[in-house]
């Protein structure tokens, strides 16, 4: 039974890397500026704000026998000693201020503990150690000011990292939908969140705000848990990465922005149509792919459409997906070749420029919400797109020439390692069964 899984296996992954050789694009980035190879990207130090949750519950002592705002504090001094010389860090506090009953001015209680910048250890952990728990629990209003802390610094990464012991207590301003704006305004946050002895409630809160930005949820039960946990978030926002583009995608492609190879971010609404166009030369290729993420409540059997078409509105070729509700993120992508001019035309046109090619790509959802969904229609659903642009196949030595749709010598020759390997099999289950008579 394992020979024969491992077999499976590996004829599986023979047939997929064959089917998908040439299909991922080479590292593209966008039109912006940051190519790493110009070295821009380098000058700009990843930023991360630490946003703690001071609030009264912080008292509770269960945490390794000691009370949450310790076990925070000494978790803190940890980090603080760790953090890499090339990470910009700001501390940002909420509900440490204000101990009274008024909602309003407990909502307003976040502030800056420490600007962030060159890290200063003494005076950072100098600072976190005046904390005492003290009042509400106002995330949404401090997801925002730390938003405001990280803006300016072009592509740096930015981290938002939030330790927080229960959910929001200033709704309507829910968190959920905060950090779905400020996903949605294109600086490129990511919000990760941490709860400490979370319930069902506040789980399902962090979570979602965690899936709004493309963060992480991480559920804490003891000291070394947290400290370890925010020290790789600090540690993951100074690898480098590659950021998206913000663009915006319209509902007709003669309008559509015209995109170079890269990554691109846009936003989609449920059941909305975003149209983009790529110029493609003679001779070249076209790889697109395509995602979408659900970053809140949505049914189950959804669906995403990656057309390419003609201006005229002549369909070239599509990708789809389909999903059932087990992932939030669903993708799929398109190929596309544009013929070199024939040898005779090539005389006609010798002086002059090749004629691009417009393609029109866009981009459909079929995702829905549910009847007693609570949530917002807008910002629309994260897309992230990706387009290359390769030198087009031209024989059959070229990797790229075992596209899809390009010859039907590569079924052929799936057909025959797989007659292939049935034979090799059936001659090993003979033999092990003589093998077995025999003994």
């Amino acid at each position: 039974m394992i020979i024969r899984k491992r077999l499976a296996a590996a004829l599986c992954g023979a047939l997929l890397v064959t089917l998908t050789g040439g299909l991922v694009p080479a590292a593209a980035f966008a039109d912006s500026g940051d190519d790493p190879a110009d070295g821009q990207a380098a000058k700009q130090p990843p930023k991360v704000q630490l946003v703690l949750d001071v609030s009264g519950s912080m008292r509770a002592r269960d945490i390794d026998g000691q009370s949450r705002m310790s076990a925070a504090k000494q978790a803190f001094n940890e980090v603080l000693d760790a953090v890499p010389e090339e990470v910009r860090l700001g501390i940002r506090t909420l509900g440490a201020d204000y101990p009274g009953k008024d909602r309003k001015q407990g909502c307003k209680d976040t502030r800056q503990l420490y600007p962030v910048g060159e890290l200063d250890r003494t005076e950072a952990k100098t600072a976190v150690a005046t904390l005492t728990p003290t009042g509400w629990t106002p995330i949404g209003p401090a997801l925002l000011g730390a938003a405001d802390d990280l803006e300016g610094g072009g592509s740096a990464t930015r981290r938002i990292v939030l330790i927080t012991d229960g959910e929001d207590t200033c709704a309507p301003l829910d968190p959920c939908e905060v950090a779905r704006e400020i996903a949605a305004k294109g600086i490129n946050i990511t919000i990760d969140t941490l709860g400490l002895v979370p319930n069902a409630k506040m789980r399902a809160q962090l979570m979602c705000i965690a899936e709004a930005t493309g963060g992480t949820y991480t559920s804490v039960q003891h000291k070394d848990e947290l400290s370890d946990r925010v020290s790789q978030l600090v540690d993951r926002a100074a690898e480098p990465v590659v950021t998206p583009v913000a663009t915006q995608g319209t509902d007709r492609c003669e309008a559509a922005p015209r995109l170079k190879p890269g990554l691109y971010a846009d936003r989609e609404a449920i059941g909305q149509h975003r149209w983009y166009r790529v110029d493609l030369l003679p001779g070249q290729e076209l790889r697109a792919s395509v995602s979408i993420a659900a970053d809140r409540a949505v049914n189950r059997d959804y669906g995403v459409l990656l057309r390419a078409s003609t201006l005229s509105g002549r369909e070239i070729v599509r990708g789809e997906a389909a999903g059932d509700g087990r992932t939030d993120v669903i993708s799929t992508g398109l190929r596309h070749s544009k013929p070199e001019i024939e040898e005779a035309d090539a005389d006609d046109v010798a002086d002059a420029k090749p004629a691009a090619e417009t393609v029109c790509l866009r981009v459909s959802n079929s995702f829905s919400s549910p009847a007693s969904a609570s949530d917002k229609t807008a910002p629309g659903l994260p897309v992230e797109l990706t387009l290359d642009v390769v030198d087009g196949p031209r024989d059959a030595g070229d990797v790229a020439f075992l596209g899809l749709g390009q010859g039907w010598w590569l079924i052929g020759l799936l057909t025959v390692v797989g007659f292939a390997a049935g034979l090799l099999w059936g001659w090993i289950s003979r033999w092990r069964v003589a093998v077995w008579r025999t003994n």
